[in-house]
């Protein structure tokens, strides 16, 4: 089995934290579901009106604001860094991104400079021809054509 690279291992850590914050948010979001549903058991449901707008109770309202009030705080834990503004944060966060690059080798470097240079050799003279042999003659012949 091939050796992770540093990238691969970020991005699973990375996968990691991500399912368990979901977990942790589902966990919360269930146990919400839960306390809703058995204030709901314990409150006896109103006569039946007319109108479906009249049917709200007020203890329906406050649970939506309670599940509300509970969402927000579970965000909150779940930020990792306080609300704070860091000085040296934003060169911090650079220094670990850094870190988590995959950086060629000098081989590698050398290689593909090579190609690079290769490839503008050969262009450059393609062109050059192009203009010399081809275009440059063709231009003077219809030009020519008119005097």
């Amino acid at each position: 089995m091939a050796k992770k690279s540093k990238t691969q291992r970020a991005k699973a850590s990375a996968a990691r934290a991500a399912r368990k914050e979901q977990a942790q948010l589902q966990a919360a979001e269930a146990e919400a579901s839960k306390v809703a549903e058995a204030d709901a058991v314990e409150t006896e449901a109103p006569k039946r009106k007319f109108f479906k707008k009249s049917q709200k109770n007020e203890t329906s309202v406050n649970d939506g604001k309670q599940e509300k009030a509970q969402r927000k705080e579970l965000e909150k834990k779940a930020e990792k860094k306080p609300a704070k503004k860091r000085r040296f944060g934003f060169l911090k966060d650079v220094r670990s991104e850094l870190k988590r690059v995959t950086w060629p080798t000098k081989q590698d470097v050398l290689r593909w400079s090579v190609v690079v240079v290769v490839a503008l050799l050969f262009f450059g003279v393609y062109v050059a021809v192009l203009d010399n042999v081809v275009i440059t003659p063709l231009l003077i012949g219809i030009s020519g054509l008119g005097a």
